[in-house]
């Protein structure tokens, strides 16, 4: 993926620094300091332009959010769409939010051991050649990685418009021992389903009438728990 920026986007960005962090590895272990509380700390790995991350802050006040992409021209698409989304309401800013600029192939480098409750991955890559496999973020190796980060109330949220990435990651969930939850082959199949914040593309392709396929991952002890006995009410 190429991306032609506009001229002066660096500049733009190291001017931001309410909402931009340019090298995350400064705040490993150290997010709660940079928000200014201990609020549940939701990542979005791949954010693309923002719009899903953007809205996610609004809507949940009460817990922290780390976009991140590895693209300087998308930090800054997506700054500006933060902060349109929370301008005009009654002067509020964005302390919720930031948007960090680094590759996922170096997640571990950014966040510390337990520090993320949620990770979220929204119409990653399919890499559909075979040979390309361990390149998909929902391949092993970054489970593995996943599962070192989040803390004992830990989830993945995973969504997606490719049937083959689909059908490959809950292969993967289950082969290292991830417990499967909401599983949706259709997930606007009945109408908008107004309780998601929807991505670019998911709009996109929502509106083209494709299937939006989507399941949540249970990964810490306290959501395994709670996971457990809402299956057992259901007896």
């Amino acid at each position: 993926m190429r991306l032609r920026g506009r001229k002066g986007i660096r500049e733009n960005l190291e001017q931001q620094q309410d909402l931009v962090v340019l090298d995350p590895r400064e705040y490993k272990g150290k997010w709660s300091q940079i928000f200014g509380n201990d609020r549940p700390l939701h990542i979005e790995l791949g954010m693309g332009k923002g719009q899903f991350i953007s809205g996610m802050s609004f809507k949940h006040p009460d817990c922290n959010f780390v976009g991140m992409d590895m693209y300087d021209e998308l930090i800054r698409r997506a700054s500006e769409k933060v902060r349109n989304i929370w301008s005009g309401h009654d002067g509020e800013n964005p302390a919720n939010v930031r948007l960090a600029l680094g590759n996922i192939e170096s997640i571990e480098e950014f966040f510390a051991p337990g520090e993320v409750e949620r990770i979220y991955l929204n119409f990653s890559d399919p890499w559909p050649k075979k040979k390309h496999g361990r390149r998909r973020l929902t391949h092993p190796r970054f489970l593995d990685k996943y599962r070192t980060l989040l803390n004992e109330e830990g989830e993945i949220h995973f969504k997606t418009d490719s049937r083959e990435l689909f059908e490959f990651s809950l292969n993967s969930f289950a082969a290292t021992g991830l417990q499967m939850d909401q599983i949706s082959l259709n997930l606007h199949g009945e109408g908008i389903n107004e309780n998601h914040v929807m991505t670019e593309y998911e709009s996109k392709f929502v509106g083209q009438g494709m299937p939006i396929y989507r399941c949540e991952v249970k990964v810490g002890e306290s959501a395994l728990r709670r996971y457990h006995e809402h299956k057992m009410d259901q007896f």
